[in-house]
């Protein structure tokens, strides 16, 4: 078995292996992009009509919605069929992920003995998982983020690295994506100026995809991962080691951690809060205004709430909080954002809520423009905009 130090290259796949992932990105391509535009053409024309000749009235919900498309046939198909390809993803990588098992261990434990301790890791093998990870396969991933197979198990994060890959490849346009962490950072700099943290953290930092581009604005900051799952922790510390990083990973429960009062400058999330319960949320923004020093910001990127958006886009958001093991996504979108962050500490006055193009699918005037408020921001898409909600303490 041939020795890599990378351990985002370790996993190679085999000719099969590319094609058949090749395959369900394209797949999930024309399930998003061709069958969804078919799936709404057929509720423009029947399903709202006929719902309106019952109603003398239009769908007020995406619930009311969903109660009447899901009988047509073609929301059967589609439905059916983004369902297996959810699968699909998981299942194109696993067994070249079990494969490099070994692999990546071996990468972890040189990442232990590095002595430059830039990066440091802190687990904690006694740590409760709550209900919200430990009674499900979130994203239909097979051990979802935090199970252990093995000592020193970092499948879990392979497996997400290396299955994301081929779940964003299907969404992936023409032109260039740069990604939620370079758009935020970017807008942040643009619409903070004189704003340069130095001690970053990012509360549910899987893998740390969404951690390690804010150096790319702010080089100097110290950044900050924490997160329930040792597999994607050992993943993403391996990866710091590698890139000479200056990132301390934590095993915790981000509603209660360890960290003093007013410790950060810059709080930062990514598609999180929706996959905990409503109760966690609550916990967990009160957990960050706590840490968050005085003057610092919190910024997360999320769905857009129920409230931003019409009763169709509601329904084909909430599609994964019925099938894709995501049963708080409704829930949390059906919140009021500036609101919990108001009862979780933060000034009303100091709350923003908005919507950003991605840094790399725009451009440079058109996103400075959004950031700045001097245009329209976008509507909410697939990887081509970004949904907002934070404050200032």
């Amino acid at each position: 078995m041939t020795k890599i130090k990378n351990i985002d290259d370790c996993y190679n796949a085999s000719h099969d292996e590319a094609s058949r992932q090749g395959y369900v990105s394209l797949m999930r391509k024309f399930i998003m992009n061709d069958i969804s535009k078919l799936m709404r053409q057929d509720y423009d024309k029947e399903v709202k009509p006929d719902f309106f000749s019952k109603e003398t009235r239009f769908p007020s919900s995406g619930e009311e919605v969903r109660q009447s498309i899901e009988k047509t046939e073609i929301y059967k198909f589609w439905s059916s069929l983004r369902y297996n390809a959810q699968e699909m993803v998981w299942e194109s990588v696993r067994k070249g992920v079990e494969r490099e098992i070994p692999n990546l261990i071996s990468i972890y434990n040189n990442a232990l003995k590095d002595k430059s301790r830039l990066a440091t890791l802190e687990l904690n093998s006694d740590l409760a998982m709550p209900d919200y990870v430990a009674l499900r396969d979130v994203h239909l991933m097979p051990g979802c983020w935090q199970n252990e197979y093995t000592k020193d198990d970092l499948s879990q994060g392979a497996m997400y690295a290396h299955g994301g890959s081929v779940f964003r490849g299907s969404f992936m346009p023409s032109k260039k994506r740069s990604g939620v962490a370079s758009s935020v950072s970017k807008w942040l700099s643009i619409r903070y100026p004189d704003f340069n943290p130095t001690n970053i953290l990012e509360p549910g930092c899987t893998i740390g995809n969404n951690l390690f581009p804010y150096l790319e604005i702010y080089p100097n900051a110290t950044l900050n991962g924490v997160d329930l799952a040792a597999p994607c922790l050992r993943y993403a510390f391996s990866r710091a080691v590698e890139k000479g990083i200056k990132a301390n990973f934590y095993q915790q429960n981000a509603e209660q951690m360890s960290f003093e009062n007013d410790s950060f400058d810059l709080i930062v999330s990514s598609f999180f809060f929706h996959e905990l319960s409503v109760d966690a949320t609550k916990k967990v923004i009160k957990e960050c205004y706590r840490v968050l020093a005085p003057g610092g910001i919190l910024v997360n990127m999320e769905l857009p709430s129920s409230s931003q958006v019409d009763p169709y886009y509601n329904f084909y958001l909430d599609w994964d909080n019925e099938h894709n093991n995501e049963p708080h996504y409704r829930d949390f979108r059906s919140q009021d954002f500036q609101q919990l962050l108001n009862i979780s500490g933060f000034d009303f006055n100091n709350c923003f809520n908005v919507t950003i193009p991605d840094i790399g699918g725009s451009s440079a005037k058109y996103f400075s423009d959004v950031a700045l408020g001097k245009t329209e921001p976008p509507k909410h898409g697939n990887y081509t905009s970004w949904c907002l909600f934070g404050a200032i303490k």
